[in-house]
């Protein structure tokens, strides 16, 4: 939790952009796994979070624009409540906090919007992804739950993107320490995998390290053999001598800002050739990135580069055939590269994209519908502040491959017999978080994590 006075700010400067109105935030629930009394951990709502600073469940809050007032929603705890959870702030003192003045029960809230709605009011809101919220903002604005979509306020939604996008040296300090915390992570795994240990004792290393921090994971643990599978978390496998081993993972402070790193590395052995060939391949594409950030650049033209030195680089192996533009511009290079170069990041580790990708990274734009491109998060130029990932990678996917030969997609690029001889490698990938500074851009962390062949086989276990 920042200042008192950065959350005013923050409400402030959003008022001054929607102008008029009312801003209804509701906080999220608690979550059940399978009793109502046995939930997930919690996790409060990113932009509740970003303009209130409350991280417990059951709160909302309004910022009412025209009348220069905010509101908290909510209840004191019972004596029933504290002996199960111990002492707990009133509500005046989680609002003090964050430079809240008024504080009303949640019973009140539906009142006050009943007397909005009444005198036609303009009620703005983002669409909850959690269903316990959308049903609650349904109840309370008397909408059925499958019109809140088409009430959904974009000027809302603009912004706080517009905002939020923008991190605060604050804001980047807490980064920072996430993405050492994530740094330890990935060094942990590389010092733990070997011969004959499951994944899941490794992925289990890796959230040991967040949770001493005081923190938890940012997302759910990619930590396997099978690094062709993108978002792989089975962990059931067990490790052999040479195999290649891809982690992704982050930490999440107790303050909320998160990392997102990946690494890929060999068990029990250095880099075989075969292995090292392809590893420095996708290092030249994190550098190419890398060497391509600066302000004013579209994150598309970045991944565009990227994906020009990939068509190229697998041209060089025979695995691609043709003139490389027509390569990437065609789409075929996205057999080994199926993903976009990267994402914001930030309270969210895909910051904000519960707001929806078209205005987080296209700014409106429309996304394009083919193969890989699709799947690039964040297109938009870059600015001073933005926090993004950059994690390029090279994926063998032998079902991506059968099916592409079978229907003959990209026959004039690809050399199927050659890329058949690859087909068993597996995947690859290096992440790093960066941002766009005066002086350029600017790799977040202070630690550094292994990346060349080197510092990695300087430090996995053999």
């Amino acid at each position: 939790m920042f200042s008192a006075d950065t959350y005013r700010q923050r409400r402030q400067i959003l008022s001054e952009r929607l102008g008029s109105g009312i801003a209804l935030f509701l906080g999220n629930e608690e979550s059940p796994m399978n009793y109502p009394d046995n939930c997930f951990p919690f996790r409060q709502d990113s932009n509740f979070l970003y303009y209130f600073g409350i991280d417990f469940p059951g709160i909302a809050a309004l910022i009412d624009i025209d009348n220069n007032r905010c509101v908290l929603y909510g209840d004191d705890y019972s004596i029933d409540d504290i002996v199960w959870m111990g002492p707990q702030p009133k509500m005046s003192d989680r609002a003090a906090a964050v430079g809240v003045e008024n504080v009303e029960s949640s019973a009140s809230l539906k009142t006050f919007i009943d007397k909005a709605l009444q005198s036609n009011r303009q009620i703005h809101f983002t669409l909850p992804y959690h269903h316990a919220v959308k049903i609650r903002l349904a109840a309370l604005l008397d909408c059925p739950l499958g019109a809140l979509a088409e009430k959904e306020t974009v000027e809302l939604i603009k912004a706080i993107v517009s905002q939020r996008e923008i991190k605060s040296e604050e804001e980047l300090a807490e980064i920072e320490k996430a993405v050492d915390v994530s740094v330890d992570m990935h060094v942990a795994a590389m010092q733990t995998a070997r011969p004959g240990m499951m994944e899941a004792q490794v992925a289990a290393r890796v959230e040991e390290i967040a949770l001493a921090a005081n923190g938890y994971i940012s997302f759910p643990v990619i930590a396997s053999k099978n690094g062709q599978t993108l978002h792989n978390h089975y962990h059931g496998n067990i490790l052999k001598k040479g195999d290649l081993f891809l982690l992704d993972a982050g930490a999440e402070l107790e303050s909320r800002y998160c990392g997102d790193l990946s690494s890929t590395f060999p068990v029990g052995q250095g880099f075989t050739d075969r292995q090292k060939l392809i590893y420095e391949m996708s290092l030249q594409s994190h550098y190419t990135a890398i060497e391509h950030l600066r302000e004013g650049i579209t994150y598309k033209e970045v991944h565009f580069a990227v994906c020009r030195k990939l068509a190229d680089n697998m041209k060089s192996l025979g695995l691609l055939k043709g003139n490389v533009d027509d390569i990437v511009a065609a789409g075929a290079h996205a057999l080994f590269l199926p993903h976009g170069l990267g994402h914001q990041m930030g309270l969210d580790v895909h910051d904000m994209e519960n707001l929806g990708e078209v205005w987080v990274g296209y700014d409106g734009e429309p996304k394009s519908t083919q193969f890989g491109l699709k799947s690039l998060r964040f297109a938009k130029a870059l600015k001073q502040g933005h926090v993004f990932t950059v994690e390029p990678g090279i994926y063998f996917i032998p079902e991506l491959i059968d099916l592409w030969r079978e229907r003959h997609i990209h026959d004039d690029f690809i050399v199927w017999n050659e890329v058949e001889k690859w087909r068993d490698f597996g995947g690859i990938r290096n992440e790093e978080n960066y941002t766009i500074t005066a002086q350029g851009p600017k790799r977040l962390g202070t630690k550094v994590k292994p990346k060349t062949v080197a510092e990695v086989e300087s430090i996995i276990c053999k």
